[in-house]
């Protein structure tokens, strides 16, 4: 198979990091981008000009369309963009600053926007791409106290991967949403603000908080960035891709639920329409079982 032409979101740590390193070492080309893209100076120092270092910051929308016009032109196509750029400061959506929740939102799910888009044309002049929009098992089961904007633009960013993937389906362009559990980057690391929490939710919100914190999560980003790059080079793609036992756990039994609950409700969702027998009678009212967490 020809090399692959990459453009990476957020190559200076954690999982853009690794996953630009396992493209470079299967004989790929990769467009590194970084805010600061001084910190990505050794990976030029090792695989040379099958690497080129852009800056970006994902919230400029003009700035992601002159990076990909820049890895375009360097390379001559893109076959695989990646969204990888994010990051997640944790607060009570009561007591989190409202700033401070717009700009998570802004890089995690409007940087995503911004690059998707300005990849759009690129894509469709060369026939086809593939786009890997990186979310977290936490953008399909949720629930992660602390996590509200980072999970909400999670959640967004899989509602607009799905209208894009019908949208641009003729078009050739694919899309493939990773959603890990924990892995041991700098996600919880020094780039996590742990903000203030209130004594009534120091049971929910401070729980995650000590368990974010403490203890070494299972998940390799080395191994799951070489896994990827298999995985993209496939003719026929999975829409999600799980990385981790965790996230894998966490995904079924939320799957479970989902369509227990729905088989339960069904008589009385069908009774809504026009014609349709009504009333009906409801399920047992039991207490539900709660939702897992990232």
């Amino acid at each position: 198979m020809a090399p692959q032409t990459w453009f990476i979101t957020g190559t200076s740590r954690g999982f853009g990091r690794s996953l630009a390193v396992a493209a470079l070492e299967a004989g790929d080309r990769v467009a590194a981008t970084a805010r600061r893209p001084e910190q990505l100076a050794d990976l030029v120092e090792k695989f040379g000009d099958r690497v080129i270092t852009l800056p970006l910051d994902v919230t400029d929308a003009a700035a992601a369309a002159a990076a990909l016009a820049a890895a375009r032109d360097r390379f001559g196509r893109l076959d695989v963009v990646v969204n990888n750029a994010g990051y997640a400061n944790v607060a009570p959506v009561e007591t989190a600053p409202e700033d401070d929740f717009r700009r998570q939102f802004e890089t995690n799910f409007w940087g995503v926007y911004h690059v998707s888009k300005a990849a759009l044309p690129l894509l469709k002049a060369q026939g086809g791409g593939l786009v890997v929009q990186f979310s977290s098992v936490g953008g399909r089961v949720g629930g992660s106290p602390g996590l509200g904007s980072y999970q909400a633009a999670k959640f967004a960013i899989d509602g607009l991967t799905r209208v894009l993937a019908t949208e641009t389906a003729p078009l050739g362009i694919r899309y493939l949403v990773v959603e890990p559990s924990g892995f041991a980057t700098d996600w919880a690391g020094s780039s996590m603000e742990l903000q203030p929490v209130p004594p009534e939710y120091r049971d929910t919100v401070g729980a995650f908080m000590e368990r974010s914190r403490g203890g070494r999560t299972a998940g390799d980003p080395d191994r799951a960035a070489a896994i990827l790059v298999e995985v993209v080079k496939r003719d026929h793609l999975p829409s999600h891709l799980l990385l981790g036992a965790n996230a894998a756990r966490l995904a079924l039994d939320h799957a479970r639920r989902q369509l227990a609950e729905a088989e339960a409700w069904q008589a009385v969702s069908a009774s809504a329409d026009f014609g349709a027998e009504y009333p009906v009678a409801f399920p047992a009212d039991a207490e539900q079982p709660a939702q897992g967490p990232r």
